[in-house]
């Protein structure tokens, strides 16, 4: 199911109603990034990880990602550490606010 040719509203109807064909479409768009990307599952999920805190990203965001990284063999403790990795490049404010939304992406 490709996106260029349908509306805004449709996508956004879609990804409202958790359509399985548009999750099918982004997750096979996930995968492909993943392979060109030359890194293993692990890694990728990791970097991910580390440019959302970077941008001050959405809880839902931290949620859905979390969710790969452990399907890619992520601990909780790896990305922890990705926390603490990126602080200094980031800035404490960026972790400081990523952090609850981690915390709870780990709790489901």
């Amino acid at each position: 199911m490709s996106t260029d040719d349908r509306s805004a509203d449709e996508i956004l109807s879609d990804l409202a109603e958790a359509n399985p064909g548009l999750i099918e479409a982004i997750i096979g768009n996930q995968l492909e990034n993943i392979e060109s990307s030359g890194l293993d599952p692990r890694t990728h999920a990791l970097v991910r990880i580390a440019s959302l805190i970077s941008v001050g990203a959405p809880a839902a965001s931290f949620a859905w990602q979390v969710s790969l990284a452990r399907e890619g063999g992520v601990s909780d403790e790896d990305i922890v550490g990705v926390l603490v990795a990126v602080a200094p490049t980031a800035g404490f404010p960026r972790v400081v606010a990523a952090a609850p939304e981690i915390m709870r992406a780990l709790e489901t």
